[in-house]
């Protein structure tokens, strides 16, 4: 197998567009410790930054007149807060500081790595599979703590004929346990998907006959990650609602 240096000195075009997701030291090329800051700990600390510049700087002036910052913060807000009081209902609202920290983590997270050169934080697996587990464990262990052993009633169908109910409880149970994956997977896979694809489109902009295609075609999937990144996270909260619905009401 030829080497890059190789394949490039014989006019070969090399990239390798999962790279970009790669964990590096922010300091020297060592090894990659628990404790070694990274480009992956750089990004989490802008978007804490972030966040605190939009929800604490851009209000603390608490104008009757909005400014533009203290405005997208209570758009957030408003927005998380409806969605919640609507899917789970009022007695779910209790939850909106959690829900609401997940949305901004995500989407934050998400736009800040449209910055050309920035890493994103949730293409990673581990990242999104802590947040996709940690909403699985806090909404079961919710759901016994509220309804006690009647929590278990949402997997028995009562209204479904007898012969039919054990299989689709199996199924429900099932569905129960593959919501963490699919949850953590979906935002993860997404994410790095767009960001992989606007990659190969960069390496091909290197050939002079493609690059006019290749600039378009950067500059689309460009557009479509500014919808997607905005979207994911708004999916990963609304099946964060859902999920907390059933813990809450596991009879509806």
């Amino acid at each position: 197998m030829a080497t890059e240096t190789e394949a490039a000195s014989e006019g070969g075009l090399v990239f390798h567009p999962l790279d970009q997701f790669i964990p590096k030291p922010l300091f020297g090329d060592g090894a990659v410790h628990w404790y070694t800051p990274t480009n992956l700990t750089l990004w989490f600390a802008i978007l804490i930054l972030c966040a605190v510049g939009v929800f604490v700087l851009g209000s603390r002036g608490r104008g009757v007149i909005p400014s533009r910052l203290q405005s997208v913060g209570e758009l957030m807000y408003g927005f998380v807060y409806k969605m919640v009081e609507d899917v789970t209902g009022k007695d779910g609202v209790k939850y909106f500081p959690y829900i609401m920290t997940l949305f901004v983590f995500i989407l934050f997270a998400n736009y800040l790595a449209l910055i050309p050169m920035s890493y994103s934080p949730t293409s990673m697996i581990a990242v999104t599979a802590i947040l996709g587990f940690g909403v699985f464990f806090a909404v079961t262990i919710l759901g016994f703590v509220k309804n006690g052993p009647s929590f278990l009633g949402m997997f028995w169908m009562k209204d479904a004929p007898a012969v039919l109910r054990p299989i689709i409880a199996i199924i429900e149970v099932i569905s129960y346990f593959v919501r963490p994956v699919s949850h953590s997977i979906r935002l993860a896979g997404n994410v790095m998907a767009g960001h992989a694809v606007i990659k190969v489109f960069a390496g091909f902009a290197a050939l002079t006959l493609v690059s006019p295609v290749a600039i378009l075609g950067i500059t689309a999937i460009y557009g479509l990650e500014v919808l997607v990144a905005g979207i994911q996270a708004y999916v990963f909260t609304i099946l964060t609602c859902v999920y907390l619905k059933d813990a809450l009401h596991p009879h509806h």
